[in-house]
């Protein structure tokens, strides 16, 4: 039975995780992919002109989004301070 809580309680964080950082790393993925192709469209290989784009979508992402990830991550802290309670309790 214990195992089985560990288990799920794993499974919760792993989830926590890509639901949290996945949205963000999946812009950043969009853009550097995008951008990709142009370059590889245009015979342009400046390095600069794929980092700077993708910090700055990334940096709005990451804005836009961190209310949403805080309330993520408050709900998974708050079930996991209740899991320690609960077990000191036992």
């Amino acid at each position: 039975m214990e195992a089985d809580a560990n288990i799920y309680d794993l499974t919760l964080a792993f989830w926590t995780i890509i639901m949290t950082g996945g949205p963000v790393l999946a812009i950043a993925l969009a853009i550097g992919l995008s951008i990709g192709i142009i370059q590889a469209a245009t015979s342009i290989n400046e390095m600069t002109l794929s980092f700077v784009p993708k910090l700055i979508v990334v940096l709005l992402a990451l804005a836009l989004l961190s209310g949403y990830m805080m309330v993520e991550l408050q709900d998974f802290f708050q079930y996991i301070f209740e899991r320690i309670r609960d077990f000191g309790v036992q």
